[in-house]
């Protein structure tokens, strides 16, 4: 039995961008040589990181609120790294708080391509050596990392994703400290797990057969969304456990949190090149990965146009690839909750609130559009509008708030765009209103949509709030007639042309086994009686079909073996003698 050691650290907070290693690291040669007792880790039990609490007068409360002060009060640089050596650009780049975005948080520098294709022969080159590096030198150093994120870099990894990224203190913990530290923790548990499978070998005297697991040849290229610190961790990190060598472009709204999990990574004995720091311009990065012959994966989380150019891009270069590219997407919802006449009404309230506008509503799972019987309509409206009315918006370091800004000018512009949309043509029942003087400020808004289903006329199209996605706090509700709940069914499945999450509210255990089956292509992750957010490492594993994405389950072991390429071998011990086949004698 393994048990888990939070590691002492020599400092506090960090007071540089530059952080010294605590201890020489490792090259790619002494790593390979290195010999580990294949079952050290036979025992090791894994458990999901618990979330602190930050109530007043806690240490952790103390700390994170040093290291609060402490980001605030400078402007931190965050290089280009590629392999060794760190790199500037004249395309300089700031990461702004959303609050209050006359605050410079990070300076950062845009790749060019030069540096890009640097990056891609620093990759592929360093992968050949780190494959061949035994599993368990590599386990260690993920299980180190999870100690040192829960332990001593906690604090950063939250102060940067607060300030940088507009979090919560409570959304921030669970994102960039306990959902981080469980991919990095639970990935190579999940890893350790299916490397034990070995094909039959029915008569081990004569044969014997084996299957081990590569990295994929070439480099995968990792995108990374603003949103989650910890999907940042996950997309460049699992490729680089299982062998792989990558380029980690992280969004420029999430460039200091992503940085410092590099610096994590580097302090435990990632060695260098492995995972390159490479801040860049989409389409040029794009561009440039998609050109490359090396090319051997995209693992990617944001829109669904870019996904799909890159797929084009793709595409249309197979025939200068080595190998046919692997290409894992997650691409966002339109998601919802579906609520029936025998619901909970206090629990349709509370569960749509948190998942709405929690973040203000910029999770790829966050609820956007519901669906209620018109017979409890007036409750839920009531519940909804008079617990929205208490909901406090403001900067992150205030605690006392429930949401922040949204991410950048962008998204402002885009999310009241929709709620001009809704206030000439829907109706606003709470919210609506919009500040971008100081900081990226929108009020949690509840809109009502009377237009009916498609199919009722067969010409009015639906309104547009129903089907695209928002990706903002705007909740749009259709009150159905309760006689119409197998049409209106068919409108949650029929509507948009995502499937990643959505909720199902009924103690009428029947409806949920039908409805569960009706809606089972509508969502990758489906919820009873829960809102349509906070899946859990190692619990839910993430991911959505149709225009979500491609449904690769981030956060449980079938998304370990998309980045690995198994070689089975059978190594036969008595030797082969004739050519002919018995029956040929007859």
């Amino acid at each position: 039995m393994i048990s888990y050691r939070v590691l002492t650290h020599p400092r506090s907070i960090i007071t540089t961008a530059r952080i010294q290693l605590l201890q020489p690291q490792r090259s790619l040669t002494q790593l390979t040589k290195s010999v580990v007792p294949p079952n050290e880790f036979e025992d090791f039990k894994v458990a999901n990181e618990p979330i602190l609490g930050y109530d007043k007068g806690t240490k952790e409360r103390r700390v994170l609120e040093s290291a609060l002060e402490k980001y605030s009060s400078e402007t931190m640089e965050v290089p280009i790294v590629i392999g060794d050596k760190e790199y500037k650009t004249d395309n300089v780049r700031y990461q702004v708080m959303p609050h209050n975005h006359k605050k410079k948080l990070a300076k950062f520098y845009y790749a060019t391509p030069d540096l890009l294709n640097l990056a891609m022969t620093t990759a592929v080159k360093a992968q050949k050596e780190w494959d061949r590096v035994p599993f368990n030198d590599k386990f260690k150093m993920w299980l180190k990392a999870a100690d040192m994120m829960a332990g001593p870099w906690r604090p950063r990894l939250n102060a940067t994703t607060m300030l940088g990224q507009g979090k919560t203190v409570i959304q921030a913990e669970i994102d960039a400290a306990a959902e981080l530290i469980d991919f990095i923790r639970m990935n190579a548990f999940f890893a350790k797990e299916v490397l034990k499978y070995q094909p039959l070998s029915p008569s081990p005297e004569v044969y014997r057969n084996h299957l081990k697991l590569r990295g994929l040849e070439g480099f995968v290229a990792a995108v990374a969304p603003f949103n989650f610190t910890a999907i940042g961790g996950n997309l460049a990190y699992t490729p680089a456990l299982m062998g792989n060598g990558v380029l980690l472009k992280p969004s420029d709204t999430a460039v200091l949190s992503n940085y410092v999990i590099f610096q994590i990574m580097k302090e435990v004995g990632v060695p260098s090149g492995v995972v390159n720091f490479v801040p860049s311009d989409g389409p040029v990065f794009g561009d440039a990965i998609t050109a490359s012959p090396d090319l051997a994966g995209i693992n990617f989380t944001g829109s669904v146009p870019t996904f799909s150019r890159l797929w084009s891009q793709v595409g249309n270069n197979l025939s200068k690839y080595k190998n046919f590219p692997r290409l894992i997407g997650e691409c966002g919802g339109k998601n919802f909750h579906f609520v029936h006449p025998s619901a909970d009404v206090t629990s349709v309230v509370m569960a749509t609130i948190r998942s709405a506008f929690e973040y203000s509503g910029q999770k790829c799972s966050a609820c956007s559009r519901m669906y209620v019987p018109q017979s409890i309509w007036p409750k839920v409206k009531e519940g909804l509008v008079e617990n929205m009315k208490k909901l406090k918006i403001g900067p992150v370091n205030d605690f006392s708030v429930f949401t922040s800004a949204v991410i950048d000018e962008r998204a402002f512009d885009r999310i009241s765009g929709y709620i001009d949309h809704a206030k000439k043509n829907l109706t606003i029942l709470q919210g609506g209103e919009y500040d971008k003087s100081d900081g990226y400020f929108i009020k949690p808004t509840l809109i009502e949509t009377k237009d009916p289903m498609v199919f009722f006329s067969g010409t009015r199209p639906q309104d547009k709030i129903m089907r695209e996605e928002i990706f903002g706090p705007v909740l749009a509700v259709y009150a159905y007639p309760d006689a119409e709940v197998e049409k209106s069914l068919h409108l949650v499945d029929t509507s948009t042309p995502y499937a990643l999450t959505g909720a199902i509210f009924s103690l009428d255990e029947a409806f949920l086994t039908h409805a569960k089956e009706y809606l089972k292509y509508s969502t990758g992750n489906m919820y009873l009686n829960d809102r349509s957010t906070g899946s859990v490492v190692g619990q839910q594993p993430f991911g959505g079909g149709r225009m979500s994405g491609t449904n690769d389950k981030a956060g449980g072991p079938h998304n370990i073996l998309k980045w690995s390429s198994p070689i089975t071998i059978k190594e036969t011990y008595v030797q082969t003698k004739e050519w002919t086949y018995s029956y040929m004698n007859s």
